[in-house]
C-alpha cells in the first residue's frame, strides 16, 4: 500500500525533510541563544545607566580595554577638549536614520592622558572629501559626562575599516587605531590614550550641534523591547513541527489518490461490454 514511498520522488521529499527538522531545530535554538545575549547585555546597560557616574580612569587604562560589564558605564574626566586634531567617522546615523558622521574630539585629562570623546551626529556635507565644518566645543578646562564604550572592531560592529578615507575621517573609533592615527599627524598630545571611547552626554553642545548620540532604552522586560529572536525561535520551531506533518498529509493524499484511481480502473474493467 505505500510502496509509492520507494519511489524516487518520495524518496527525495523524505529526505528532504529529514534534513529540514534538524536544520530549523538548531535555527532555533541560535535564535534562542541570541535572545539569551540580548537579555544579558541588557541587565548590563540598565545596570550601568543606573549607576553613579565615577571617573573614567577607575575603568580604563592606556592600551587598555573596557570591561564588559562596564559599557554604557557614567563616567567623568576633568580636562580640555583638542578640536585641531578632531576626527569624523563616517556612515553614522542620527535618531531619524539619517546618515552623517560622528564627531571624535580628544579630550587631554589633566594629567596629560588622552580620551576619545564622542561629541554626536552630525550631517554630511555636500563634498565627502572635505572636512566638514564642526561647532566648537566647550573651551578651556571642562568636566565632561558620558557613558563608557568598547572600542569598535569590524567583527563586532559589522562595519568594514576602509582605506584611503580623507584626512581626518575614519571608519571605526578604537582607541589603538585612533592614537596612532594622531600620533601621525603630529599630535604630542596623544602619546599616552585610553582604552575605550565616552559618549558625550554633558556638557550639552550649544544650540544642539553636534547631535548627541541618544541614551539606550532602559529594558526591564522578560522579551526584550524590539527584540525579534524570541519570536524567530518560536517560529522555527514551528516550522520544525509542520514538516513531518506536511510529510505525513501529503503521504495520505498521495495514497488516497492512488486508491481512487484504482478504483476507477476496477470499474472501467468490470463495465459490461456495449454491444
Amino acid at each position: 500500500m505505500y510502496r509509492f514511498l520507494l519511489t524516487r520522488q518520495w524518496v527525495i521529499l523524505t529526505l528532504v525533510a529529514l534534513l529540514l527538522i534538524p536544520t530549523m531545530i538548531w535555527l532555533g535554538f541560535w535564535q534562542l541563544h541570541r535572545h539569551d545575549h540580548r537579555q544579558k547585555l541588557n541587565q548590563v546597560i540598565n545596570a550601568s545607566l543606573a549607576a553613579k557616574p565615577v571617573p573614567v580612569e577607575s575603568l580604563t587604562s592606556v592600551g587598555g580595554s573596557v570591561a564588559h560589564d562596564d559599557i554604557y558605564r557614567r563616567v567623568t574626566a576633568k580636562g580640555r577638549f583638542d578640536p585641531a586634531h578632531e576626527l569624523v567617522v563616517r556612515r553614522r546615523t542620527n535618531s531619524d536614520d539619517q546618515v552623517g558622521y560622528h564627531v571624535l574630539t580628544p579630550f587631554v585629562l589633566d594629567d596629560g592622558r588622552t580620551l576619545l570623546v564622542n561629541r554626536g551626529w552630525i550631517p554630511s556635507p555636500a563634498s565627502q572629501t572635505s572636512f566638514p565644518k564642526i561647532p566648537a566645543p566647550a573651551q578651556g578646562a571642562v568636566t565632561v559626562t558620558g557613558r563608557l564604550m568598547q572600542d569598535e572592531t569590524t567583527a563586532a560592529s559589522g562595519i568594514k575599516n576602509v582605506a584611503g578615507l580623507p584626512d581626518r575621517q575614519i571608519m571605526l573609533i578604537n582607541s589603538e587605531q585612533v592614537g596612532t592615527l594622531l600620533r601621525d599627524s603630529g599630535d604630542t598630545s596623544a602619546k599616552a590614550v585610553l582604552g575605550g571611547y565616552v559618549e558625550l552626554v554633558s556638557p550639552a553642545p550649544g544650540g544642539g550641534s553636534p547631535q548627541l548620540v541618544p541614551s539606550p532604552k532602559e529594558d526591564s522586560s522578560w522579551i526584550g523591547i524590539g527584540d525579534i529572536n524570541l519570536p524567530y525561535a518560536v517560529q522555527w520551531w514551528l516550522f520544525a513541527a509542520c514538516v513531518p506533518v506536511g510529510w505525513l498529509v501529503l503521504a495520505r493524499r498521495e495514497l488516497r489518490e492512488r486508491a481512487e484511481a484504482r478504483e476507477k480502473e476496477t470499474e472501467t474493467e468490470t463495465e459490461p461490454a456495449t454491444v
